[in-house]
């Protein structure tokens, strides 16, 4: 495994992480806690320290899952997790952001994930409006004095975030989670100089383009009624699936399409940490192997 200094938290990260939106039940697989378990085993296997959750996936069900399996070495982890929304079931959620709601959602994701101390809380898919409110980021700070979140962070949304970016200094956010794949690249040309600007910690989630890129789908697949992806359009699906396939085949042989998606992120020097999802521990190994295409010096292989 590799490492980065996540921005100017000053904290140490795997490259590769744990991202656990499909522990909430809404990526077609329920998951018990052996399963959970075994995938922080295999976690543990490939050093990987860096685990993103968050408040709706499920109802605080992925930091219960999360804070179960990860209880006997506590310390040994860098949980990220997030506030802003209720989870009410299947892609069912109302938002969230006074900040007396906010410290209650705090509370209820410490006490999921059996821990006194939150590592990264972060602001999420919060509108503009929702994030100017000067008494939010006094009440987190006052957590923070209390220990209770080690540094606060921004996940922005899929679009319309620059201005929450060109404010995270002033709000006391030392990193920015936001969408980077390399079917969506729009942040590198427009957040990621204002992330260097503040050297601010960037963590790319949906890495792998919500599956597109994991090399499992090809064009014309379908997703069940209780995957995410089977509200999406059709249109944009098939187009993402043709130029997954269209990657994959322009690869080498020998460089898997999944591991090649999470190494072409991390091959942008903006980039801190990859946050890519898994089902199994098998899944899980090959994304830590990604690591292991960073050192290909044939520079071209990221310019496909």
């Amino acid at each position: 495994m590799k490492y980065n200094m996540l921005g100017k938290t000053g904290e140490e990260v795997s490259v590769v992480g744990v991202g656990t939106y499909q522990f909430g039940g809404e990526w077609g697989k329920t998951f018990t806690q052996k399963e959970v378990d075994g995938l922080f085993e295999a976690a543990r296997t490939e050093d990987i320290n860096f685990i993103d959750t968050a408040e709706c996936y499920g109802d605080h069900l992925a930091e219960e899952l999360t804070g179960a399996a990860i209880q006997k070495d506590r310390d040994q982890w860098f949980v990220a997790s997030k506030f802003g929304h209720h989870f009410h079931g299947p892609n069912d959620r109302t938002r969230h952001y006074n900040p007396e709601d906010v410290q209650k959602q705090l509370e209820a994701s410490l006490r999921a994930l059996r821990t006194d101390y939150i590592d990264l809380y972060q602001f999420h898919s919060g509108t503009d409006e929702e994030f100017q409110n000067d008494r939010l980021w006094t009440m987190l700070d006052k957590q923070k004095k209390a220990g209770k979140i080690r540094h606060i962070g921004l996940s922005v949304k899929k679009k319309d975030y620059m201005d929450q970016i060109r404010q995270a200094e002033a709000v006391g956010a030392e990193t920015i989670q936001l969408v980077y794949n390399r079917l969506d690249r729009k942040a590198a040309e427009e957040a990621f100089p204002e992330c260097d600007r503040q050297h601010l910690g960037v963590i790319a989630r949906v890495p792998m383009a919500s599956g597109y890129l994991s090399g499992k789908y090809t064009p014309g697949a379908s997703f069940a009624e209780d995957d995410v992806r089977h509200r999406r359009p059709q249109n944009e699906q098939e187009a993402a699936l043709q130029e997954a396939l269209r990657l994959k085949e322009t690869l080498p042989d020998d460089v898997p399409l999944p591991q090649w998606a999470l190494a072409w992120c991390l091959s942008n020097s903006s980039v801190h940490a990859v946050i890519p999802g898994c089902k199994t521990p098998e899944q899980l190994v090959s994304n830590a192997k990604a690591v292991d295409l960073l050192d290909n010096k044939d520079i071209s292989l990221f310019t496909v």
